[in-house]
């Protein structure tokens, strides 16, 4: 979570020097309904990509002695539309923000963390989608179609 992140020791130097953008079109999130959960995916409104704020980090698999490179998402509190699915989303960065993040821009640590804030619920649209969705076996475009609930 944003909250303390450039404090945490597992975020506190990749918050510092290795921040990504990670591209997506929409994410997902779960809504508790009477008998499960009921998934939705979460996108802009009108569509493209947007940009996730990202940490990645090296570090060596004890077992295998890889070298591997890995990746985490920051999240936010939600904003008003996500609020009704979970208690937390992706920081979504506007176009504006990702020099700053990138490190293209000069940015200290206040003006970075101001960007780690929800996105504005105007600006997205969530729609509910197959519940094929929460199973790695199923991986078509089909998962991100729009359903209609009962």
């Amino acid at each position: 979570m944003a909250d303390g992140i450039e404090k945490k020791p597992a975020f506190r130097e990749a918050f510092r020097q290795r921040r990504c953008l990670v591209p997506v079109d929409s994410f997902y999130e779960w809504k508790k309904i009477d008998g499960g959960k009921q998934p939705y995916a979460i996108g802009l409104k009108g569509g493209g990509l947007m940009a996730l704020a990202g940490l990645w980090e090296n570090w060596r698999d004890p077992s295998s002695n890889e070298r591997v490179r890995s990746f985490a998402i920051v999240t936010t509190e939600p904003n008003e539309l996500c609020a009704a699915l979970h208690n937390r989303m992706p920081v979504v960065l506007a176009p504006e923000a990702w020099p700053q993040w990138l490190g293209e821009e000069p940015a200290d640590e206040a003006q970075l963390k101001s960007l780690l804030v929800p996105y504005p619920s105007g600006g997205m649209i969530a729609r509910p989608v197959s519940k094929r969705v929460g199973s790695v076996k199923n991986n078509d475009p089909s998962l991100i179609e729009p359903i209609v609930l009962p």
